[in-house]
């Protein structure tokens, strides 16, 4: 991992307490939180900037709905004084969020980005952003994902969705990284 640009910016997705409730399948990676704090941690050290993702749902059952303890963030990862959030209400941050007018009034030149889930708004907002034009770092290891049903009755282990998602994201849109490799970059 080369040194990163001092103007990257840290954008944790959806790191919601909703993800640990009984409505949620499986998840696989216990080490998402400590690895996801260790860097937040380290980049906030390093005076480098963080915007926050918060999912806002629209349904009116949606543990992530504004106003459920679902919606707030998980210990830890509440943002700071100074420390921006940005709400959003489908899968990318990017979409219908001033996320994208927010990074170029920064001048930022990078993206790292960690959260929940690998395969839904993390692999989305990467998507969006690499689309936009950003160059992007996923931490792979700060990810967390859940297991899904397939086609045919059975369950896809929720560890083997990261990967393939991690593997399609390195290949198409951003490069990847561990915690320890961005905490040595810093």
């Amino acid at each position: 991992m080369t040194l990163l640009p001092a103007n990257s910016l840290l954008l944790p997705v959806d790191m919601q307490r909703a993800f640990d409730g009984p409505s949620w399948p499986k998840r696989w990676n216990r080490a998402a939180d400590h690895n996801g704090l260790r860097l937040l941690a380290a980049w906030r050290r390093s005076g480098r900037p963080v915007i926050h993702v918060r999912h806002d749902s629209a349904g009116p059952t949606s543990t992530l709905r504004v106003g459920q303890p679902g919606n707030q963030f998980r210990e830890g990862f509440e943002p700071l004084d100074g420390e921006a959030v940005v709400a959003k209400s489908v899968n990318s941050a990017f979409i219908g969020t001033d996320l994208d007018l927010r990074l170029r009034r920064l001048g930022i030149e990078r993206l790292v980005v960690f959260g929940i889930s690998t395969d839904m708004c993390v692999s989305t907002t990467i998507r969006t952003g690499a689309n936009l034009g950003w160059p992007i770092t996923l931490v792979s290891d700060a990810c967390d994902c859940f297991e899904l049903p397939d086609s045919q009755g059975g369950t896809i282990p929720a560890e083997q969705v990261h990967t393939v998602h991690v593997a399609t994201l390195r290949y198409e849109f951003c490069e990847v990284a561990t915690t320890a490799g961005i905490i040595e970059s810093l």
